[in-house]
Parts: structure tokens; C-alpha cells; sequence
């Protein structure tokens, strides 16, 4: 493996790592806002309880992507000395942000977790969502520092050198609001699967009690509705998408797409692959004139293809299959929500297939979040900032890489192996039943407003 495979390969690893917890951990404090508002309108302990289980496994995985979120700030810097000498000259001020943003997240969790019982409904709810907040900001401010690297804007670029920067226009680049938005949404979406899958499976249990069974039944209800609603505004904004980049990456859209000849009504190609030798998608459906319509709105509409580029410039073709797994999860998981809600609607019993199915979407959704990511970053290659500089070029001339790949996998193993062995010791400690709180259905009294001792 050459020096700069193994460079992209370790710090590949380092974002996989830390994009899982990062995603639960910007998606699970919008699923306790949605838990304790229903407490606060139903009355039911049962969401006031979800949501107290989901805060512990917040407060594990915030610890836990503190230490991987490090770890990437000091492999950006270890590996890619050059991208940082370009990001530190033109758009540090996301970086300098997400401090005050991390700031928040933390002092409202403790306010949260520590007021307890003690806040009144509302305050509980507001300390949530200031949570919520907190912990989106990052996401997007980090996130736009990507944005960045796909549509770089704000400075003059003079001889390999940057001049005339100008960082807020920086932090503006085209890129920013659907880039900002899929990544806020999905992870909604994904931690709504995830934490269905876990219901799910509660349900699948033998033997469990009705007081398990009406939890499980509730919370599954909650989560697998908000996460089919994200899934279809994830969708959306998908399309939004793929209309920017056709117009500022259509190099990535070709490739995602297998497009090789610029075309009017380009036709879109589900499954099959590529073949670059042949110039065509081997083994796909192709739906005529589809990919016009969502790139250019019009079915006639033209689509450029990679012959526009040198063949130099050409992300990797096996992008084109990695997009077909992340279109077919997502839809997937709106069909498995669709088919929820209407055995909901019919009032009838939820069939154990449909349990296992919705345990496996689960498992699919959070692979989907981390193929996305692969896909965004791979198809913007050879270039580390798009048009500017190549990886090649920011990428470290230390050696050393090899070890490093050993000794943070390490690391990474543990931290994974620690987080489950965490989760299932309190949870195994702290069953339904028993986690300080009834469980029933009933109402009860919810403290509206003041504070109690």
C-alpha cells in the first residue's frame, strides 16, 4: 500500500469511528425533546423513562466521541499537514466555534441530567433542546468545514499560495445548506431506526412482561415514525443534492451515477456496474431520461458526463454501487416505516418478520450514515479542496504511517469493545421495571412549572 493509500486508509478509519458516535450523539438529544414534550402532553412515565434511558447512552457516547473526535483533530494535522495549513489560513473560525458550540451542549446536559426530577416539565424540555442545539451546531460547523472542501470559496488561490482570504465568506460556500441539512436530517433519521430496532427486539424477547411489552410497543411506535419522517426529508433534500452537483461537481454525479457520455435525457442507471473499459454500467435498469429530470428538473435536460473531464480527475467508478446502497437503505427504511404505520393504522398486531425487519433497518441505517460519508469523500477524488489542492499534495512526507495504523486500530477496537460492554452493563443493572420510575401507561400528575427540592 503506498503512503498516501495508507494515509487516507488510517484517517478513513479514524472518521468511521467517530461519525458512529457522533451521529447518535447529535440525533439522540432531538428523541428526548420529542420524549418529554409527549410526557409533558400525555402524562405517560413511559416516555419520560425512553427518554432518561437514551440520555445514559448520550452521556457514554459523548465521552466516548470526545476521544475520537480528538483523535481526527490530531490525525488532520499528523497526516494532512498541508489541507490544515490551507483550512488554518481561510476557515479556522468553524473550528473556533464548535467550542462555544460543544460548551453548550455540555452545560445544558449537566443541567439536564443533574436537575433531574427536580425541573419542571418544561424546563426538562428546554434543557433538551438547548442540548439539541448544542450538539447540532457542531455537527454543522464541523460539517461546513467540509462544505468547503467540496465548493472552496473565500480566497484567492496565487501560485499554490492563499491570499485575500476572507473567512465568512468561507464558511458561505455553495455547498453549505444542503450539505448542512442531509447531514442534520439523516442522523435524526438514523438514530430514530437504531433506537426502533432496539424496541423491536425488545419485543421479539420471550416472555416479557406487560409492562416491557407496552414500553417496547410505545417506544417503537415513537421512534420508527420519527425516523421514517427524517428518512423522507432525507430524501428530499437527497434530491436537492443531486441537483448541486450537477451544477458545482458533475464529475461526482457522473460517477455516482455511471455516466460517462454527457447527454440530454440522460437516463438513470439502478444497480449493475461499472465497466470503465466499455464505457457503460454492466447489468443496470436504466429509467429513461430519470437522471435529467433530477439533475435539471426537465426530462430533456443535459447531464454532463466524465468525458468532459480528464480522465486523471475521474473519481473512483465503484462510487456508482456505493450510491445504490445508500439510495436502496434509505429506501428501504421509508418502506419498512410505511408498512409500520399501516399495520398501526389497521390496528393489528405487529408480525415477528416485521419486528426482525425492523431490527435489521436498525443495523442498515447506521451503515447507510457511514456509506454516505465514504461516498462524499471518495468521489471528490484526486482533490482534497476540490480544484485546488490534490491529496497528494496535503498529505504528510513523515513516515511512520504504518505503525500508527496498527497502534490507533488498537485504540479504536477498545473504545468499541469499552462503549458495548458499558451500554450492556447498565442496562443489565437498570432493567425496565426497576430504573427508578413506573413504567405504567396511566397518567400522572407532570409538574409544569417551578422546581421542586
Amino acid at each position: 500500500m503506498s503512503h498516501v493509500m495508507m494515509a487516507r486508509a488510517l484517517f478513513g478509519i479514524t472518521l468511521g469511528y467517530h461519525i458512529a458516535y457522533a451521529t447518535i450523539s447529535v440525533g439522540a438529544p432531538m428523541l428526548i425533546v420529542v420524549a418529554e414534550i409527549l410526557h409533558l402532553k400525555t402524562g405517560q412515565e413511559i416516555y419520560r423513562l425512553f427518554a432518561k434511558r437514551v440520555t445514559m447512552v448520550l452521556v457514554l457516547l459523548v465521552g466516548v466521541g470526545l476521544v475520537t473526535g480528538t483523535t481526527v483533530a490530531v490525525m488532520l494535522s499528523v497526516l494532512w499537514p498541508g489541507f490544515m495549513k490551507t483550512v488554518g489560513q481561510v476557515i479556522n473560525l468553524p473550528f473556533q466555534i464548535e467550542v462555544f458550540a460543544f460548551m453548550l451542549e455540555s452545560l445544558f446536559l449537566a443541567i439536564y441530567i443533574y436537575g433531574g426530577q427536580r425541573l419542571s416539565a418544561r424546563t426538562r424540555i428546554i434543557s433538551a433542546g438547548l442540548v439539541s442545539v448544542g450538539s447540532g451546531l457542531s455537527a454543522l460547523l464541523i460539517t461546513d468545514v467540509n462544505a468547503f472542501m467540496n465548493t472552496p470559496v473565500g480566497f484567492q488561490w496565487v501560485n499554490g499560495r492563499v491570499t485575500d482570504a476572507h473567512p465568512w465568506q468561507a464558511m458561505l460556500s455553495p455547498a453549505m445548506p444542503t450539505e448542512l441539512a442531509h447531514v442534520l436530517v439523516s442522523a435524526y433519521m438514523t438514530v430514530g431506526f437504531v433506537f426502533a430496532a432496539i424496541a423491536a427486539k425488545g419485543l421479539l424477547k420471550r416472555g416479557i412482561t406487560k409492562v416491557e411489552r407496552d414500553y417496547h410497543n410505545k417506544v417503537l411506535r415513537l421512534t420508527i415514525i420519527f425516523g421514517g419522517v427524517m428518512a423522507v426529508a432525507t430524501a428530499v433534500i437527497g434530491d436537492a443534492s443531486g441537483k448541486f452537483l450537477a451544477h458545482f461537481q458533475p464529475e461526482k454525479l457522473a460517477a455516482a451515477e455511471g455516466l460517462f457520455q454527457t447527454t440530454h435525457h440522460a437516463p438513470l442507471v439502478i444497480g449493475g456496474v461499472v465497466n470503465a473499459a466499455t464505457g457503460k454500467v454492466v447489468g443496470g435498469i436504466a429509467i429513461p431520461g430519470l437522471l435529467s429530470f433530477l439533475a435539471t428538473g426537465s426530462l430533456s435536460g443535459q447531464v454532463t458526463g466524465l468525458d468532459a473531464f480528464p480522465r486523471t480527475t475521474w473519481p473512483p467508478l465503484f462510487v456508482h454501487s456505493l450510491f445504490d446502497v445508500m439510495v436502496s437503505i434509505g429506501s428501504f427504511s421509508i418502506a419498512v416505516a410505511g408498512v409500520y404505520v399501516l399495520y398501526l393504522w389497521r390496528q393489528r398486531s405487529m408480525p415477528r418478520w416485521l419486528l426482525w425487519t425492523i431490527v435489521t433497518t436498525g443495523i442498515l441505517s447506521m451503515g447507510g450514515i457511514e456509506d454516505g460519508w465514504v461516498i462524499a469523500e471518495i468521489a471528490r477524488q484526486p482533490w482534497m479542496i476540490y480544484g485546488y489542492l490534490h491529496v497528494s499534495q496535503a498529505v504528510t512526507a513523515s513516515g511512520g504511517i504504518s505503525w500508527m495504523f496498527g497502534g490507533f486500530l488498537s485504540l479504536y477496537t477498545v473504545l468499541l469493545a469499552g462503549t458495548i460492554w458499558a451500554l450492556r452493563v447498565y442496562f443489565r443493572k437498570h432493567p425496565l421495571p426497576t430504573d427508578g420510575m413506573s413504567c405504567s401507561t396511566e397518567t400522572s400528575p407532570v409538574k409544569k412549572r417551578g422546581v421542586s427540592a
